[in-house]
C-alpha cells in the first residue's frame, strides 16, 4: 500500500507519472524533487520525468500512463480514502482518454474505497466526465487546486462536474483569492507551503476563505501552516502545526449528495 503522511487521505495511488508546469502554485511542488529521487533509486516509472533548471529540478512534460498500477486499488480490502495522482495530474492533457476510463473503471468495481482525484485542469476532467463517463459515481470526489486569485476561475469550471462530491484545494495558498462561488462545492482543504523554497502564507488569506466555507456551508480543513506560521516566522513544517483559530479543523463532506 502506499502509505502517506498527506492528512486528509489514507493512501495514494499512482496510475500516472510526471506532469508539466502551469500555473505558480506548481513552482515547489513536492512531487517533481520525489520524482527525481526514484528515478535516482532506479524506479523505471519515475525514469526521464524530470529536468534539472539552475538549482531546481523541475517537470520535461513527459506523462507515463502506468498500466500496472491500475489494479493496486482491488488489493486492498479495507476501505480507503485514495488520493488518485499525488504524482501527477490524472487530466493532463497528455494522459489519454482511454486510460482515465480504466482508471474509472477500477473505481466503479471498488466501491468500498473513496476516491479523491484533484487536478488543476478542470476544464478537460469537466469535458470527459459529462461526454464519456455515464455515471457519477458516489466514492469518487473531484476537485481542484487553486492557489491565488489568479486562478480563481477553475472554481466555476469544477462547479459544473457531474460528482458526488466536489473539493477545491486551496494549497499551496501563496495569495488571496478574493470571493469564490463555493455553491455546491462540499470541501475546502486550506494549506500553507512547505520546504526549503516555500512562500509565506497569511493568516487574513485563511480567514477570507474560512468565512465563505461558514457562510456557503462547506466543510473547511486546514492541514497545515508548512514552514512560515500564523507570525510569519520560519520554523519546521511539525513546529508550526495545524491550529487555526484555536483549533485543528478536520471537517470531511458529506458522500451522497446531489449532482
Amino acid at each position: 500500500m502506499a502509505e502517506t503522511q498527506i492528512e486528509w487521505t489514507d493512501a495514494t495511488w499512482n496510475p500516472v507519472a510526471g506532469c508539466t508546469i502551469v500555473s505558480a502554485g506548481c513552482t515547489n511542488c513536492y512531487a517533481m524533487e520525489m520524482a527525481r529521487r526514484l528515478q535516482a533509486m532506479d524506479v523505471e516509472k519515475y525514469k526521464g520525468l524530470t529536468r534539472r533548471s539552475g538549482k531546481r529540478t523541475i517537470w520535461n512534460g513527459m506523462v507515463r500512463e502506468d498500466q500496472s498500477a491500475l489494479d493496486i486499488p482491488l488489493r486492498w480490502k479495507k476501505p480507503k480514502k485514495i488520493f488518485v495522482n499525488s504524482m501527477s495530474d490524472l487530466f493532463h492533457e497528455r494522459v489519454s482518454d482511454a486510460f482515465i476510463l480504466k482508471v474509472w473503471d477500477v473505481m466503479r468495481s471498488t466501491p468500498h474505497h473513496h476516491y479523491q482525484i484533484l487536478t488543476k485542469r478542470p476544464e478537460r476532467m469537466g469535458a470527459l466526465v459529462k461526454k464519456k463517463i455515464a455515471d457519477v459515481l458516489p466514492n469518487v470526489w473531484l476537485g481542484t487546486s487553486i492557489e491565488n486569485e489568479e486562478v480563481v476561475e477553475r472554481a466555476d469550471h469544477l462547479r459544473v462536474v457531474p460528482a458526488a462530491i466536489r473539493f477545491i484545494s486551496f494549497e499551496p495558498l501563496i495569495g488571496a483569492v478574493g470571493k469564490v462561488n463555493l455553491s455546491n462545492i462540499h470541501w475546502a482543504i486550506v494549506g500553507g507551503e512547505s520546504g526549503r523554497s516555500a512562500r509565506p502564507i497569511r493568516e487574513v488569506w485563511i480567514d477570507e476563505i474560512f468565512d465563505q466555507c461558514v457562510r456557503q456551508r462547506t466543510a473547511f480543513f486546514f492541514k497545515q501552516w508548512g514552514t512560515w506560521g500564523k507570525d510569519n516566522k520560519r520554523r519546521s513544517k511539525k513546529a508550526n502545526g495545524r491550529v487555526y483559530r484555536d483549533q485543528v479543523w478536520d471537517q470531511m463532506p458529506i458522500s451522497g449528495l446531489a449532482l
